[in-house]
C-alpha cells in the first residue's frame, strides 16, 4: 500500500493510545522503540516497528527520525490569545508589589486589554494574535482554545470570535473557539444589568450568528470567571445555565484567587472542564475525581504573578481526576506560549512526572476541549498532528527549559514547521 508520509526508526514513539487518562493511570506513554507511523490523506494510517511498516508500506515521503522522539501534537486547552496591546506596564506594577485584583480595581488588567481591543480593527487583531499563533505552533502547539472576552459588549465580543473562526480556518493551528462575555464586568455597567444583558441578550445573539456564520459547525464552549472581583457564584450560575438552555457547552474559570464553588457548579452542569483551581477545597477535589470535568491547571499563571500556590495536582489525582495542563497565554499574568515551558513548571511546582505531563498536554487537554476522539494521541484513524523532538528521550520534556526542542511539527499529515530550514540540526 502506498502512503504519503512514512516516518520511522524514531528513538521512541509515544502513543498515548487509550483515550484520557484518569488519577494514578496519568502519564501512560505508549512508548514504541524503534517505531514508525504511517499517514495518508490526513489521518494516521497505522503504527508500529519500523521495520514492520517499512516493509509494508510504499511511502511517497520518508522522514528518518532517528535519534528522535516522536509524540502526539501538544493541545492547548485555555489560552486568551486574541487580544491587542500589551499590559507590560502592569507587569512592573507588580514587581514593585502592587497585586492583580488591585490593579483590576484601579481600570487596569482585563479592562485595560478591553479599551486596546473594542479600538482596534479585526485586521490588526488578526495579525497580532496570528503571530502569537505562530509562535505557539513553531513550539508544538497544534491545536489550541481559543476565547473572546476581551469585548466586553456584543460587537467587539462577536468581531473576537470572527477572528478565531477565520484564524482557524488559515491554519495551520486548530482553534476551539470560547465565548465568554463574563471575562469581568465592563466599567459602564453594573454587575447584575451585565449578566441580564449576556444571558437574555448576547447569548440569544450568539445563537443567531453562529448560525448564520457556521451553520454547519458545533457551538463553541460558553465561559465564565467565577472569582471575587468578577462574577459570584449566582452570577455564574445565570450565565451557564442559560448557555446551557440554548445548547452551549460549558467551561468555567474556578478558584483561582478564591473559592466560590464554582467547581461545584461545573460538575453539576457537566461543564467541559474547570480551570485553574488553586484554591478549590478538599471536598470538591474528592467530586471532581467522580466527574467527566477535566481540571485544568494552568502553571504559568502563578508563575507570572510570583505566586507560591498551584493547582493542587497530586491531590487532584489521588481522587482519580482527569487532570490537564494549559498556558493561559494571556497579556496581563501569563504571556505564555510554550506548553514546553508550562511542562517545566509542572514537574517543578506540582510535583508531575515529564511522562504525566505529556499526557496532559495531549490526550487529557484534548478531553478537555472535547477532541479526544480525533487529537491527543497517535492510534490508526485518528489525524496526523505530531511532533518530531530533538531529543532521544521523552524525560527531556520538563527536564529542559528556556528551549524549544521541537524540531518538526506535523499538522494533518503536512510538514509545517521544519527548524532546520532554519539553520537548526
Amino acid at each position: 500500500m502506498k502512503v504519503d508520509l512514512l516516518i520511522h526508526s524514531a528513538s521512541q514513539l509515544l502513543t498515548l493510545a487509550g483515550g484520557p487518562q484518569r488519577g494514578a493511570e496519568l502519564g501512560q506513554l505508549g512508548i514504541i522503540q524503534d517505531g514508525a507511523i504511517a499517514i495518508v490523506g490526513g489521518r494516521i494510517e497505522a503504527i508500529g516497528k519500523s521495520e514492520e511498516l517499512r516493509s509494508t508500506f510504499e511511502a511517497e515521503k520518508l522522514i528518518h527520525a532517528v535519534g528522535r522522539v516522536v509524540m502526539p501534537g501538544f493541545v492547548d486547552p485555555h489560552t486568551h490569545v486574541i487580544w491587542a496591546g500589551d499590559r507590560a506596564d502592569e507587569f512592573e506594577a507588580r514587581a514593585s508589589g502592587a497585586t492583580y485584583m488591585e490593579i483590576l480595581a484601579q481600570g487596569g488588567g482585563i479592562l485595560s486589554t478591553v479599551r486596546h481591543t473594542r479600538d482596534i480593527e479585526t485586521s490588526a487583531l488578526m495579525m497580532q494574535s496570528g503571530q502569537r499563533l505562530n509562535r505557539m505552533l513553531r513550539h508544538g502547539t497544534t491545536t489550541a482554545e481559543a476565547k473572546t472576552g476581551y469585548g466586553l459588549e456584543l460587537e467587539t465580543e462577536l468581531r473576537m470570535l470572527d477572528a478565531i473562526l477565520k484564524l482557524d480556518k488559515r491554519g495551520p493551528l486548530e482553534l476551539a473557539p470560547t465565548f465568554i462575555p463574563a471575562h469581568a464586568v465592563p466599567p459602564e455597567q453594573e454587575a447584575e444589568k451585565y449578566v441580564d444583558e449576556i444571558c437574555n441578550e448576547m447569548l440569544p445573539a450568539l445563537v443567531k450568528w453562529w448560525r448564520k456564520h457556521q451553520s454547519d459547525a458545533d457551538f463553541p464552549f460558553v465561559d465564565v470567571f467565577c472569582e471575587e472581583g468578577a462574577f459570584d457564584l449566582t452570577q455564574s450560575r445565570g450565565v451557564l445555565t442559560a448557555a446551557q438552555a440554548l445548547g452551549f457547552p460549558l467551561k468555567i474559570h474556578a478558584d483561582e484567587f478564591a473559592s466560590l464553588g464554582g467547581v461545584s457548579l461545573a460538575i453539576e452542569l457537566g461543564a467541559a472542564s474547570a480551570d485553574h483551581l488553586v484554591h478549590t477545597p478538599t471536598d470538591e477535589i474528592k467530586s471532581l475525581g467522580a466527574s467527566e470535568t477535566v481540571a485544568i491547571a494552568l502553571p504559568a499563571t502563578p508563575f507570572g504573578l510570583g505566586e507560591t500556590d498551584y493547582t493542587p495536582a497530586k491531590d487532584i489525582l489521588e481522587a482519580n481526576g482527569l487532570l490537564a495542563l494549559a498556558t493561559d497565554l494571556n497579556p496581563g499574568t501569563a504571556w505564555c506560549e510554550s506548553l514546553q515551558f508550562v511542562m517545566a513548571l509542572a514537574t517543578r511546582y506540582m510535583s508531575l512526572s515529564p511522562a504525566q505531563s505529556i499526557a496532559a498536554c495531549t490526550i487529557n487537554a484534548a478531553a478537555a476541549i472535547g477532541r479526544e476522539e480525533v487529537i491527543g494521541s497517535l492510534e490508526a484513524g485518528k489525524q496526523a498532528d505530531l511532533l518530531i523532538l530533538e531529543a532521544d528521550s521523552y524525560r527531556h520534556l520538563g527536564y529542559r527549559f528556556g528551549t524549544n526542542l521541537v524540531q518538526r511539527v506535523v499538522k494533518k499529515g503536512k510538514v509545517v514547521v521544519d527548524r532546520r530550514r532554519d539553520g537548526f540540526r
